[in-house]
């Protein structure tokens, strides 16, 4: 792979800060000016090659590029006999699937902007969104999706993806009625749209749990596109088993136009990355080139894989080129499992407002905790006086919709972006360190980081699926704690006991395996006001589907300080009643000595 040849790291001056700036020295090349020119590039190219594959009755079925291709033209064409306009909105409400990816690269290759929003959303939130992005057009998966949708609202049409009947929606059509042959579909195409042109709104609760859409252009799309193609050598050839929902910017735009790039072959996860087995048996048929996911999924692959030789031999086959995560640092046990067989483990950082990769590490680089690897070509960073990450480059958007307070906020005045990360740059590249808004004062006046030790908390028990540690005007900080329930029921999931745990199979067992992993987290914190004195494992799982975590599977933290308020104030003293099983476990913050947990 061509990786990255030399970068530089320059201290400036800006109004009389020092900022320090990191950049690529590669130059970005050409950048393709839209998404129409694209397709039809690939089509000619990739004509008689599978450009997707789902999987039906057991086995992979594809789609070539030619027919991919004829398929978007022929919905295009038809969406215009529908009334569909240059600038209008198709909100997209459904799960990964192939008349997803045809109907919105149809949309934003035509002229308009897709709204993809996420599948499980309830019937409030969906209807939220649907009125906020103003869409006229709107497009479901099935019956689920549409029995969430309000008949009200005031929409010129309904397609579904699904076959079914439905009276309450009056203005409901059958996908087929998109994918027709038209008489019009050479020409239903924009092959001369702007690159400046808006063709992707994209939702995102950030981590605060305020929803907001980000306006995305062609040029914030394919400049990404062009930078990677300068130091990844993927082609025609490589085999994605892809399974992150296209609502979010890591699957919908970083791995799926990577895919669609490249002329690779994107086969569609069946089992949407939910059950590791499910994921290896899928490996077994596709294998894979290359996979993109979070660490959360590689964790429980890995452990699959300890407790079964063909599972091990499924999974790091010989045509495996790297693999790829985002959205949380990769435990280094993780990351070791792979790099002990010579395959590269690449970690990326981004924000959908991003487009979303800024960051992406090198390989041939030993990996440095914290650290997210250096620029793409194209993209600049500078770190701000207090911390904070700036990102400037092509694939930066061009602002939220119908959201002018955070606009005049979030572009500086030199027209840097404000990432909302805090971060430094090191000899590795970026290091980061914490969302600005997670950082809390305590009440002596110390401010505490708390992602620091719930990253150390993950690493050191693998039977935690999430950490949050909070304490803004407390004394102390606390964590609540969520298991891995899959790991907990099923005992085919084995850690030796080097690796700290004994296996607990329920939360009375965890919350004793946890002490001495929570002792350790503490000891690698240097100050002592930052080490937590509670901690509580809850027996719960955070979901999208609650809101209690991102479309990233990250925690969301406003929501699940919401949610787990009771728990918390539990943890100072309060005697709320909670409904969940619950293991409280005392720590000594004092001294390097732990003390027995005690359970209330």
């Amino acid at each position: 792979m061509g990786w990255f040849p030399s970068y530089q790291i320059k201290r400036k001056t800006s109004s009389g800060c020092l900022m320090r700036h990191l950049e690529s020295d590669k130059d970005l090349g050409k950048i393709i000016p839209n998404i129409a020119l694209m397709l039809e590039r690939n089509a000619l190219r990739f004509a008689d090659r599978m450009a997707y594959s789902g999987k039906k009755n057991e086995a992979y079925e594809g789609i070539s590029w030619k027919k991919l291709f004829e398929d978007i033209q022929n919905i295009a064409a038809n969406l215009k006999d529908f009334g569909f306009r240059k600038g209008d909105k198709m909100v997209v409400y459904s799960p990964n699937r192939l008349e997803m990816l045809e109907l919105e690269l149809a949309v934003m290759a035509s002229g308009g902007i897709s709204v993809p929003i996420f599948a499980y959303f309830h019937a409030d939130t969906t209807e939220q969104l649907i009125r906020h992005s103003d869409a006229k057009f709107l497009a479901v998966a099935g019956a689920l999706q549409l029995e969430r949708v309000n008949p009200s609202m005031p929409l010129k049409e309904i397609f579904v993806f699904d076959t079914l009947i439905d009276k309450q929606h009056k203005k409901l059509h059958s996908f087929e009625a998109l994918t027709k042959p038209n008489i019009h579909k050479n020409n239903s195409l924009n092959f001369d749209a702007g690159e400046d042109e808006i063709c992707l709104n994209m939702y995102t609760s950030g981590t605060m749990g305020v929803p907001k859409c980000v306006q995305l252009t062609h040029k914030n799309i394919l400049s990404q596109q062009a930078g990677i193609e300068r130091i990844w050598n993927l082609n025609e050839n490589d085999r994605f088993l892809s399974y992150l929902p296209w609502h979010h910017s890591f699957g919908g735009i970083f791995e799926r136009f990577t895919a669609l790039y490249t002329g690779a072959t994107m086969f569609l996860e069946s089992g949407y990355g939910k059950d590791p087995t499910q994921i290896l048996e899928n490996w077994k048929l596709v294998q894979p080139t290359l996979f993109f996911s979070v660490p959360k999924v590689y964790q429980s692959l890995i452990e699959l894989t300890k407790s079964d030789n063909s599972a091990e031999e499924t999974f790091f086959h010989s045509s495996l080129k790297f693999v790829f995560t985002a959205a949380a640092a990769l435990p280094k046990n993780i990351s070791d499992e792979f790099e002990k067989r010579s395959i590269p483990v690449i970690e990326g950082w981004g924000l959908t407002e991003t487009s979303p990769c800024c960051t992406l590490t090198d390989p041939t680089i030993k990996r440095v905790s914290g650290v997210v690897g250096k620029p793409i070509p194209g993209v600049s960073i500078r770190i701000a006086a207090d911390g904070e990450i700036q990102i400037k480059g092509p694939n930066v958007m061009k602002g939220y919709y119908k959201n002018d307070e955070a606009n005049k906020n979030i572009f500086t005045e030199d027209g840097w972006y404000c990432t909302g990360d805090v971060g430094e740059i090191t000899a590795s590249g970026l290091k980061l360190i914490s969302r600005k808004d997670r950082i809390f004062k305590l009440t002596n006046g110390e401010k505490v980081v708390p992602t620091e030790l719930e990253g150390l908390i993950q690493t050191k028990c693998h039977y935690v699926m999430y950490a949050m540690v909070v304490g803004g005007g407390s004394e102390y900080p606390v964590a609540i704690l969520f298991p891995n329930k899959k790991m907990l029921d099923h005992p085919d999931y084995e850690l030796s006991p080097e690796e700290g745990c004994f296996c607990p199979r329920s939360i009375n067992d965890l919350g004793k395996c946890l002490r001495g992993c929570l002792h350790d987290a503490n000891c690698g914190l240097g100050q002592k006001f930052s080490k937590i004195k509670y901690a509580m494992v809850i027996d719960d799982e955070l979901s999208i589907e609650n809101n209690t975590l991102t479309p990233s599977m990250k925690i969301a933290p406003k929501k699940v300080m919401e949610t787990y308020k009771a728990h918390i104030e539990n943890l100072y003293g309060s005697k709320n009643k909670v409904s969940e099983e619950v293991y409280i476990i005392k720590l000594d913050t004092e001294n390097n000595l732990s003390r027995k947990p005690v359970e209330v």
